[in-house]
């Protein structure tokens, strides 16, 4: 298989790392290898990039899990495939770079959790975005629980419950992603994100990553969360030489 074949592609974008999933004829559809794929390419990109970006190929996201590897996969395999699944998931979330979803097309099921656990996203307008689970008699395992966690609850009960689509404009009044701008212009909005986002310091962002997911979710006390953060702070200026650095800066124009 050639580098181009591979169902999960890494690039080097400079400033940050693109992820793209790789398997267009089945609408970036997430089987086993994919699912490998990207785990390898979360590794590769550790250390490499303080920003790493996720489209799919040919203007569509990912379509959730390949129904057809399901349907001649045996019991064993069907109940390994969703583990491997949330290993991915989780693996970004605990990832140090900061992950921005380019939701192009279809986002579908698993398509759905892989937007919720990028930190940012941006949309097409005219993408598609939904949970097809209860259409075949069951709850979307990963795609529910995520979006429950970041949306009001009738609009999450609204996805879950009617397996309807809403485009990429309806997800950013929704709160799903944060911006929507027409399919032809998604890539030079995400790529302007990517780089305005990656001028930063890379401990400071790993760090502050780090704290988006433990306050509110963890800590959910107004003292509590003053405390962590202040300890964060030491904790960044005995890594990295940003925040003086920083400081000076402003002195100097001020």
């Amino acid at each position: 298989m050639s580098a181009l074949q591979e169902p999960v592609l890494l690039e080097d974008r400079g400033d940050y790392g693109l992820i793209r999933l790789n398997r267009p004829a089945q609408r970036n559809a997430m089987n086993g290898a994919a699912r490998k794929g990207l785990l390898q390419c979360l590794e590769r990109a550790r250390g490499a990039h303080k920003v790493l970006v996720i489209a799919g190929q040919d203007g569509s996201f990912c379509s959730g899990v390949d129904l057809k590897e399901v349907a001649s996969a045996s019991q064993r395999e069907r109940e390994l495939a969703p583990r491997e699944w949330v290993d991915v998931l989780l693996a970004i979330r605990r990832h140090p770079a900061v992950f921005i979803a380019a939701v192009g097309g279809y986002a579908l099921g698993g398509g759905v959790s892989l937007i919720n656990v990028c930190d940012l996203a941006i949309a097409a307008d005219e993408a598609l975005i939904g949970m097809p689970e209860l259409g075949f008699g069951m709850y979307p395992a990963m795609a529910g629980p995520s979006t429950q966690m970041v949306l009001p609850a009738k609009h999450a009960a609204w996805m879950v419950l009617t397996a309807d689509r809403i485009d990429g404009r309806t997800a950013v009044q929704w709160g799903l992603v944060n911006q929507s701008v027409p399919l032809a212009e998604l890539e030079s909005a995400t790529d302007a994100l990517a780089k305005r986002i990656a001028r930063h310091d890379a401990v400071a962002l790993s760090e502050s990553k780090r704290a988006l997911e433990m306050v509110p979710r963890r800590i959910a006390e107004l003292e509590p969360a003053f405390d962590y953060a202040m300890g964060l702070n030491v904790g960044i200026r005995a890594r990295t030489t940003a925040q003086a650095e920083g400081i000076a800066a402003f002195k100097e124009k001020a």
